[in-house]
Order: structure tokens, then C-alpha cells, then sequence
């Protein structure tokens, strides 16, 4: 895995995971990457400082991980376990559902899915509870 800071053409800078350098590219090309501030899909890398790490630092899967990290790490894949496990997968229609259970149109119950970053604002606009949890680094979905 490997790290990039990125910046969408509205200057916005923002920091993503990558398999390697090749996928960047591949995902650039395709303009598959969106700048989560403005949605916009023309995305170069940023200018980045070279990361020394520290000898406290662990390696694992080819990841550089301090302390800190591995523990935000840990912590965001068991909350990620805990919502798999206690809620519904409702994939892309995660906006669509998210409204009919708000407007009390199917039953009441937790899920989970896959939702734009506009889809987001919106159901956030309506009032509707939605929380986004990250991906770790080096998780596999």
C-alpha cells in the first residue's frame, strides 16, 4: 500500500491509499479518485515531503505504521465489524433506503451501503443520521 497527498483541480488537498503506483494511475486516468470536498474528478498527486519513520514504527503488509496509527487503524476496522455485524448491507441503495426507513416507509433498522459524497450532504440535509467510517490503510474489504 502506498500513500499519496492529492489535489483536485479546485485545489482542494486531500490524502488517499493506493495497491501501488500503477492503480493511482490506472484510477486517475479513469478519473475514479473524487476529491471528497467538491466531488471533482481531475486529480493530480500533491507535493509531498518525504516520511522517515521513526525505529518505533512497524511494518506490515508493506505499510509503515507508528503507534497511533495502528491503533486509529484498529479501531476504525472494529467499528467497521460492528456495523457488519449488527446491521443490513444495502449497497448503492444505501440513499434510497436511508430515506424510506427516515420517512417511515420500511421498518426501522440499521444498515450500511455505499453512498456519493452528495448523497451524503443530502441525506444530511433532510436530517437523516448518517455517519461515514473510513477504510484502514490495510484493510481488505
Amino acid at each position: 500500500m502506498i500513500r499519496y497527498d492529492l489535489i483536485c483541480s479546485n485545489n482542494h488537498k486531500f490524502e488517499s491509499w493506493f495497491k501501488d503506483s500503477k492503480s493511482f494511475k490506472e484510477q486517475a486516468n479513469s478519473h475514479d479518485i473524487l476529491c471528497p470536498t467538491c466531488n471533482d474528478s481531475h486529480i493530480n498527486k500533491a507535493l509531498m515531503a518525504p516520511s522517515i519513520p521513526k525505529k518505533i514504527n512497524i511494518k506490515k503488509d508493506d505499510v509503515l505504521l507508528d503507534n497511533k496509527t495502528q491503533s486509529i487503524n484498529n479501531t476504525i476496522k472494529a467499528i467497521r465489524s460492528k456495523i457488519k455485524e449488527n446491521s443490513e448491507y444495502v449497497g448503492k441503495e444505501f440513499p434510497e433506503v436511508a430515506r424510506k426507513i427516515h420517512y417511515n416507509e420500511e421498518d426501522s433498522r440499521s444498515i450500511y451501503g455505499e453512498a456519493s459524497l452528495d448523497d451524503v450532504n443530502d441525506l444530511k440535509d433532510e436530517g437523516i443520521d448518517v455517519i461515514q467510517i473510513p477504510d484502514a490503510p490495510d484493510e481488505k474489504n
